[in-house]
């Protein structure tokens, strides 16, 4: 049975107030989030404070964390974490090696509400929102994994569920995950990737400058409601308007991240159609050749239709880039993770 009050739910405020509360100096506050954030789990770990307040602390309070329940390693290094919650709920995470870094895909939420026909995570519908703790435990628990030579440097919110559908956690994490007593990662290697939730978008950069992505995937309305039900609530004027609301730093741009579907959204017109509307917005473009499974109903298209595509927003004076897809064999890829839940390849996990 774990304790009500969650240290990792708490901002450095916070835990002074704490601190305070306990009949403690507020000093306190910051020694004991710098044992939660070099990931202790233990309070008799935090070996600066005294016994007797680790014990009144070990009484009242408990520090969350993920169970790393198993992991699938990819050709490439990619890593695919299978994560148990307290709940018993299981989320998965995706971990990136780079030639000098790595980057973690976290999870927002136990499923995805959205109901996108080209994702396996959509499938397997929504569950739950993730606390605070358990957005910021994916990253300790990714940590522990990496070597010194290779730090987790970059973050990106494109795992389970939408993010901003659990604004209010997501925000929150953002703020231990970027400051300098929490986990102290830039804003500028942290990207948050939404469906399209219009209204929170601006809402976002009240929070820090953060990057954004829009998952887009089609240039016109009837077309994109097809495949992403958002889109009858938001539609593509509506989430332009937020786009251009979202306030951008110098030298940054939104991305716009585009899943190419062999004959659904790929075709010569749509490329034109999709430069059209997105002429004026400082954005970049992520094409992204759709990531087959059995259970979805869709296929990548054939190289030299992606490269055609390319070309047409290129001449159109766009950045456009064709991301290279990460652990697919595994089913680590862009929406096809499903919390260990029957996505084909659970005999695989590797028990750790």
């Amino acid at each position: 049975m774990t304790h009500p009050l969650n240290l990792k739910e708490f901002t450095l405020e916070e835990m002074e107030q704490l601190m305070a509360t306990c009949g403690q100096s507020s000093f306190r506050a910051r020694q004991v989030l710098k044992w939660l954030y070099k990931g202790v789990t233990d309070f008799q770990e935090m070996t600066d404070i005294a016994r007797p307040f680790r014990e009144e602390l070990a009484q009242h309070s408990h520090i969350s964390r993920v169970s790393l329940d198993g992991q699938q390693e990819a050709a490439d290094g990619t890593r695919k974490l299978l994560l148990g919650l307290e709940d018993g709920q299981r989320i998965e995470a995706v971990l990136i090696p780079e030639a000098s870094h790595a980057t973690l895909c976290v999870s927002s939420q136990v499923g995805c509400a959205q109901g996108c026909r080209f994702c396996l995570t959509a499938q397997r519908g929504f569950v739950r929102n993730l606390s605070v703790s358990e957005i910021v435990d994916q990253i300790l628990a990714a940590r522990k994994l990496l070597p010194a030579s290779l730090p987790l440097t970059n973050l990106v919110f494109m795992g389970m569920g939408e993010p901003l559908a659990n604004f209010a956690a997501v925000a929150r994490s953002l703020k231990i995950i970027t400051a300098p007593w929490g986990l102290n990662f830039s804003p500028r290697h942290i990207t948050v990737s939404t469906v399209g939730l219009a209204p929170l978008i601006p809402r976002l950069a009240q929070e820090a400058k953060f990057n954004l992505t829009i998952s887009l995937n089609a240039p016109e309305d009837a077309r994109r409601s097809q495949i992403m039900p958002v889109n009858d609530r938001y539609p593509l004027e509506t989430l332009l308007q937020a786009c251009r609301a979202f306030p951008l730093p110098r030298h940054r741009r939104i991305t716009f991240a585009y899943v190419l579907l062999k004959d659904f959204n790929d075709a010569a017109d749509q490329a034109r159609k999709l430069a059209k509307l997105l002429k004026g917005l400082r954005v970049k473009i992520n094409l992204i050749p759709f990531n087959p499974h059995a259970r979805l109903p869709f296929s990548p298209p054939p190289e030299a239709r992606v490269l055609e595509f390319q070309e047409i927003l290129r001449e159109q004076n766009f950045a456009v880039f064709i991301r290279e897809s990460r652990g697919q064999e595994i089913a680590a890829a862009c929406g096809h993770l499903v919390g260990g839940e029957d996505d084909g390849l659970r005999e695989e996990w590797a028990v750790v």
